[in-house]
């Protein structure tokens, strides 16, 4: 598609190219496995293990053999993610941005495949997602990856000998607590060492962040959750950046998903082409509605809010993060459009924060993010590397008016005898 049309455009017509039927809505795919070309001349023999990789063979126009290589709705989810997640890039003869997109059966099967394909000898890592420290934790357990701090010092990370061909790995948004990093700063500490930054941004998607922009060489997102935005399908995601090295690696993790196996189902690919039309509507409703419930909520505790319910939040919530609160210059460059639809708050004790989420009608008590609805989660249910205090908070595209009210009810249920 030309790269004059906006995202919002490009989300509905970037994969019209893939259709070969006259249905409006793209049709639902269900075959593992295709016939082979009647003609043939039209038959390529898998390629030789020494043979060099091309995007005829392993791209989103490859011929379909089976459903582990290539599946028609995953292709298509392919083709139009790549014209969100390349908007400072455009095809060239060399690159068909789509095969640098290679979708997953899930964030963390995205997160294993990056490994796979690096294999870096050390990782700076902190904090974020802890299901990537699982999978890192695999890779220590396979071939004896080690992991520095990824806001040590230059001295530490010397000390542990990240270089060439290792990983910095940085999420931002951050998971739980919606914080923000600048990019641009781990970008040029890994490359002056010949590493790689590899991006986890799911907390922010295309219509918030573009990690590329500030030197990201590999971009993560877990497309359960703004990709797919219904609470209703997984998927993960690996863009690589355009270029020689970068075509070259989307094309063996291409290859390498393939052997992994990590694919997306039939249905989920239909789900998240189905789930990306709307993806800038709700996810500007949703960082909107996220930026004013924390103004609120910080208003309220620092004092700058007065009245009833101002004592109210006061008297229960000791703290809420969230990138919006963060005065880093780098952050009107980095996230023009708003903060992440997720940001945590701490209880004034574990009792409350575990009480808080039964005495909400429109937040539900689940784990996840990223859906039309608004959840809260006592954090420790799935993450035993936070304060038992701490509720993470995932917001909707509801009223957020109707979401502050909803809080203020439960905060006085709670006060109820």
């Amino acid at each position: 598609m030309p790269p004059s049309y906006q995202p919002a455009t490009l989300a509905i017509h970037a994969d019209d190219v893939c259709s070969n039927t006259t249905d409006v809505a793209p049709p639902i795919h269900l075959s593992t496995t295709y016939r082979y070309p009647s003609d043939p001349l039209q038959l390529i023999p898998s390629p030789e293990a020494d043979e060099e990789l091309t995007p005829e063979v392993l791209g989103t126009d490859a011929p379909l053999v089976y459903s582990r290589l290539a599946a028609p709705n995953a292709s298509r989810l392919e083709t139009a993610l790549a014209s969100l997640l390349f908007p400072s890039f455009t095809a060239t003869s060399t690159t068909k941005l789509s095969t640098n997109v290679v979708v997953y059966a899930s964030g963390l099967a995205a997160f294993h495949a990056l490994l796979v394909s690096v294999v870096p000898k050390v990782i700076a890592v902190s904090g974020g997602y802890h299901g990537c420290h699982g999978v890192i934790s695999l890779h220590k357990k396979m071939h004896g990856v080690k992991t520095v701090d990824l806001h040590a010092s230059e001295e530490e990370w010397d000390k542990a000998g990240l270089g060439k061909g290792d990983l910095v790995h940085l999420e931002t948004p951050l998971n739980p607590t919606g914080e923000s990093y600048e990019i641009e700063k781990y970008a040029k500490r890994a490359h002056a060492r010949g590493a790689l930054l590899s991006v986890d941004s799911t907390f922010g998607p295309p219509q918030l962040q573009d990690p590329f922009a500030w030197g990201a060489d590999i971009v993560m997102h877990s497309g359960t959750k703004y990709v797919g935005g219904h609470s209703d399908m997984l998927c993960g995601i690996l863009a690589v950046k355009p270029g020689v090295e970068g075509d070259k690696r989307a094309l063996e993790m291409r290859l390498e998903r393939l052997f992994l196996g990590g694919v997306m189902g039939n249905l989920e690919g239909w789900l998240g082409i189905r789930s990306l039309r709307t993806m800038e509507l709700r996810v500007k409703r949703q960082s909107k509605n996220a930026d004013n419930l924390v103004a609120w909520l910080d208003g309220c505790i620092r004092g700058s809010i007065t009245g009833e319910e101002a004592d109210l939040v006061k008297h229960h919530v000791v703290k809420v993060t969230h990138s919006s609160l963060q005065k880093d210059s780098y952050l009107a460059q980095q996230m023009p459009n708003g903060g992440p639809a997720v940001f945590a708050i701490w209880l004034a004790d574990s009792t409350a924060a575990r009480s808080l989420p039964s005495k909400l009608k429109l937040f539900h008590h689940a784990t996840s993010l990223g859906g039309v609805e608004s959840l809260i989660e006592w954090r420790r249910m799935s993450d035993n590397t936070v304060e038992d205090t701490m509720l993470r908070v995932s917001i909707g595209i509801e009223d957020w008016n109707d979401l502050r009210f909803d809080f203020i009810e439960g905060l006085k249920a709670m006060d109820t005898k």
